[in-house]
């Protein structure tokens, strides 16, 4: 995986090469927002505060203990010490020990900042810098430290700061002989460490590059990550070390391949675009659409690419279905025609999901598959997802099934994360998801949320519910198990699934006789009973339904003849004519589909037959 995220960002780096940008790795892109302006004999000007924008300065991959030339925060380049801040500690009651340590820390920084411009000073360019600090303090640094605060608003002070000349429009780090002398000097280093050991990179095979016990480099925006960034490969601790070797010597990573698998990841973290949407009240506004990142929940994310940089139209449809498409992407792949491994170098699809562990990066999966395969496995997850939805095929995008197992009243997403990372692979793997999820998915099924009226209640078995039982079921299926198809299967004679159908039927007949606002109804107090226990549960049912029935007969005969018929079909279906005493989770989710299936079957007959619908109704059904 570190190796195809090296690749990634070897293959960004060439495209930048194109567009005639400096690349080497003692050169890096950084952030910045403020321009210190001063005049050539080192005295001060003015800030000149912008929008945040990225600049090439010297690369750092990590601060503690070092300082980056020219480039850096108003600690060390000006030896700021906040005074809000220090306000703060003292108001809170903070001994004047640790007021003391901040202000011993921000003289460190400058220190370290100073000593690293002092490194350069051969350099001509540098002069009024030098000036700035040195001869001309009193109008160059001092001046400065007090303007500071006043030109610069507190929300904006912990930006990087520049130094740029007044009347010039490039800052003076960024100037050609600054660059070079950043190479030489990261070069020399180069050739002392590799002189001492000529060990080879685990990425790239070459000891072209140095190994050193240096930070890889942090990766920010990872989901439940830290601020500052987050670490992939690190050695920290003496018991991950091994071989006598030093922190991340262990891992055999040369430094370039280093910072170009960080920078490929990175990339896959921070890629997009600015795009304008329409919320739920028709107002538009600007999100930011990632390109190869996909968030599930607040805690965990995937990212993926191609060897090849191929388009993945596909992915598109795991977010929202569309039935043409998805029908001809079934059958493209079933004639063959997105066969493509007979290249000579077939392109390949990447992915992982990731998410933030205290300053580490957890990966949770990789999937690495060719194309075809990744296409011909995303048909597949659209067969095992299908589900009849009045009359028609439905296809659940892939996180509304996540949702189907999250807990309305809950505004904890872990469940949702980790249930969408497992779809994930079963959708671009052709995995199983664990049968957790179905268990999750049928505790759902027993909380039933009123309508705004508090009398009629939505069935809690969706069609996202419904499709996401059946992927887990056949999935999941044994051998000689029954599949469970995507709409009503007569000749699926399982036992739990017939049981399904008959409570449906149960259920109709109450409504039949009682009509639709009943406030405790056979749905609400029997289908975790009936799901789990049938034998126990269906006697009291079948005594109650003939109560039902004979009230029915006596109001609706033509009713009472479609309801019996069906009741007494079901019931000939059940093998040994008894019910099971208990049904296992995989049975309780057929139980559920066979529910729903038959929910379904009737919706459409209701349609067909003026008694049924006026006797059943369909406003219920059609809120699904």
């Amino acid at each position: 995986m570190i190796k195809e995220l090296s690749d990634l960002g070897k293959r960004l780096r060439e495209e930048q090469r194109k567009q005639n940008k400096l690349i080497h790795n003692a050169i890096k892109d950084e952030p910045m927002a403020i321009d210190l302006l001063i005049r050539e004999d080192g005295s001060f000007d003015s800030f000149l505060f912008f929008p945040r924008r990225t600049t090439q300065a010297e690369a750092i991959i990590a601060k503690k203990g070092r300082a980056r030339l020219l480039l850096d925060k108003a600690e060390e380049v000006l030896c700021y010490k906040d005074e809000d801040y220090i306000a703060v500690l003292r108001k809170d009651g903070q001994v004047e020990k640790k007021i003391e340590q901040y202000i011993k820390g921000v003289e460190s920084k400058h220190a370290l900042y100073i000593d690293k411009l002092s490194e350069y000073r051969e350099l001509e360019s540098l002069s009024p810098v030098f000036r700035f600090y040195g001869e001309n303090r009193v109008n160059g640094i001092e001046m400065a430290i007090k303007a500071f605060p006043l030109q610069v608003d507190i929300k904006n002070r912990s930006e990087n700061i520049a130094f740029r000349l007044v009347g010039k429009t490039q800052r003076i780090h960024e100037y050609p002989d600054v660059y070079e002398a950043l190479i030489v000097r990261f070069e020399g280093e180069q050739i002392k460490i590799k002189t001492a050991s000529l060990k080879r990179c685990s990425l790239c095979g070459s000891s072209e590059f140095a190994i050193v016990d240096l930070p890889h480099g942090s990766i920010n925006r990872v989901p439940n990550g830290l601020p500052a960034g987050n670490i992939l490969v690190s050695y920290d601790k003496p018991a991950f070390e091994s071989y006598n070797w030093v922190g991340n010597e262990n891992s055999s990573i040369c430094i370039n391949c280093a910072r170009t698998y960080v920078e490929g990841l990175k990339w896959l973290l921070n890629a997009g675009r600015e795009v304008s949407i329409k919320d739920r009240k028709g107002k538009e506004k600007t999100v930011f659409k990632f390109s190869n990142r996909r968030n599930f929940g607040s805690d965990t994310a995937m990212v993926y690419w191609t060897r090849q940089n191929t388009t993945l139209d596909e992915l598109a449809l795991l977010e929202t279905p569309d039935a043409e498409k998805v029908g001809l992407l079934i059958d493209s792949v079933a004639n063959g025609e997105l066969n493509i491994t007979k290249a000579v170098h077939p392109d390949v699809f990447y992915s992982f999901t990731l998410s933030g562990a205290s300053a580490r990066i957890v990966i949770r999966d990789w999937i690495e598959l060719s194309l075809s395969d990744y296409r011909g496995n995303i048909a597949d997850w659209f067969k095992d997802i299908a589900i009849e939805s009045f009359g028609k095929t439905y296809y659940t995008p892939l996180y509304w099934l996540a949702n189907a197992g999250q807990n309305e009243k809950s505004n904890d997403d872990t469940v949702l994360s980790r249930i969408a990372a497992h779809l994930w692979n079963a959708a671009l793997k052709q995995s199983r998801p664990p049968l957790w999820i179905l268990s999750i998915v049928l505790k759902r099924l027993l909380y039933i949320e009123p309508n705004e009226e508090g009398q009629a209640k939505k069935d809690p078995l969706t069609k996202e519910r419904a499709a996401l039982i059946r992927l887990v079921l056949n999935r999941n299926r044994k051998e000689g198990g029954c599949l469970m198809n995507e709409s009503l299967d007569v000749e699926n004679l399982s036992r739990a699934y017939v049981c399904g159908q008959i409570f449906a039927v149960l259920v109709d007949i109450q409504r039949a006789a009682q009509g639709k606002n009943v406030n405790a109804g056979v749905r609400e107090r029997f289908f975790s009973f009936a799901s789990t226990t049938p034998a126990s549960a269906f006697g009291r049912l079948m005594k109650l339904s003939q109560n039902h029935l004979t009230k029915i007969r006596s109001e609706r005969p033509g009713v009472f003849i479609a309801l019996d018929r069906q009741l007494q079909e079901l019931n000939a279906k059940i093998i040994g004519n008894s019910y099971p005493p208990t049904l296992s989770l995989e049975e309780q989710g057929q139980f559920a589909l066979g529910y729903y299936h038959k929910k379904q079957e009737t919706w459409k007959k209701i349609q067909e037959n003026k008694a049924l619908k006026e006797a059943l109704g369909t406003e219920e059904e059609e809120k699904q």
